[in-house]
């Protein structure tokens, strides 16, 4: 196993350096026939985020893959495939992992409801599951399309974790891994230092940050300030049209939640703001080649996610030999994050 993440990791060196110029993932040359794979732990944003994907024209959804994070595996996954109907469209829907990597689960409750979306009885999907389990499509669909595969990581990264570790040479293949993680550089939401995504499956991180695949991180700190939704704005989206209501409606618990800590009517909708940084090339304004290493000791930086900036000399770190494989998001359009989403859904 050691030798073979040796081998990956040069390949992966010599990927980047290949790519180092092509800006978003070669993004700029559009998104028609791009090969998307969205991973999701089905909470209120993800929903937001599968349909905002959906309506995408030009891009090819593969499939969903289900884990559990925001809601159990069942749940999670009656959301996705609701979410895809909301939609208006029909794509396949895997379950994946029903606990974390290690099989010891964590702490970290849903701020969105007990059915993850709101609480207001909005999950009644007619569709069904796939068959297959979530980490073989995963990988068969690597190999069916090598270098073309496009995963959107909207939830713990446990799903990914285990196909790395299952077939770590087809994983290769991959082409880039979009993951809504981390506190990216401002503080965390499951503690002061971790995000929720990271804190659920710990491991399941560290296992993806060390596999040198190519990733593209968003953390928490893209969502805020000006991306956060405000009341007048989630007024204005119920108002909007079906779709609009849905995702309104799916939000009220989450809202409820940041009221009561003080956030004064504004609600961080981050897993729609992966996808547009996915998607939308014009969208992300600025980003930062890291290393990237992940807390799994029990304690108050469990979960934790460090990321060294390459080309900075720290004082008493040797970092001279870091894979610099992990592309953190530093700026997006936050101004425009909203009315790109209602543009989206119309």
């Amino acid at each position: 196993m050691k030798k073979t993440i040796c081998i990956l990791l040069s390949l992966m060196l010599i990927l980047l350096t290949a790519c180092s110029n092509t800006g978003n993932n070669d993004a700029s040359a559009g998104n028609k026939g791009r090969k998307i794979i969205i991973d999701t732990d089905t909470g209120a944003d993800d929903a937001a985020a599968i349909i905002l994907a959906a309506k995408d024209k030009d891009i090819e959804i593969l499939g969903l893959t289900v884990l559990v994070g925001n809601v159990d595996l069942e749940q999670s996954t009656k959301n996705a495939i609701m979410s895809v109907e909301v939609a208006g469209k029909e794509l396949p829907v895997y379950k994946g992992a029903d606990t974390t990597l290690d099989g010891e689960d964590k702490y970290a409750f849903s701020v969105f409801g007990e059915d993850g979306m709101g609480d207001t009885d909005l999950v009644h999907p007619t569709g069904k599951a796939e068959d297959k389990n979530a980490i073989d499509f995963i990988l068969d669909s690597i190999k069916q399309y090598p270098g073309e595969v496009e995963i959107i990581a909207l939830g713990p990264a446990t799903n990914i974790a285990q196909a790395i570790e299952k077939d770590p040479i087809t994983m290769m293949d991959v082409k880039r891994i979009w993951s809504l993680g981390t506190a990216g550089f401002g503080p965390g939401n499951a503690s002061p230092v971790a995000e929720f995504n990271v804190y659920a499956d710990a491991d399941a991180y560290n296992v993806m940050l060390d596999s040198g695949l190519p990733i593209t991180v968003v953390g928490l700190d893209m969502c805020g300030d000006e991306a956060a939704w405000t009341d007048k704005q989630f007024a204005k989206l119920e108002k909007t049209n079906d779709i609009g209501s849905f995702v309104t409606k799916s939000f009220g618990k989450i809202r409820e939640f940041y009221n009561e800590n003080g956030a004064n009517g504004t609600v961080m909708v981050c897993d729609p703001i992966c996808v547009m940084c996915a998607l939308y090339p014009d969208f992300v304004k600025g980003t930062t080649n890291c290393y990237g290493s992940c807390i799994t000791d029990d304690g108050e930086t469990y979960g934790q996610v460090l990321f060294y900036r390459d080309g900075f000399t720290y004082d008493a770190t040797n970092n001279n030999d870091y894979i610099y494989n992990v592309q953190v998001v530093t700026d997006v359009d936050k101004k425009g994050y909203f009315d790109r989403f209602l543009k989206a859904i119309k």
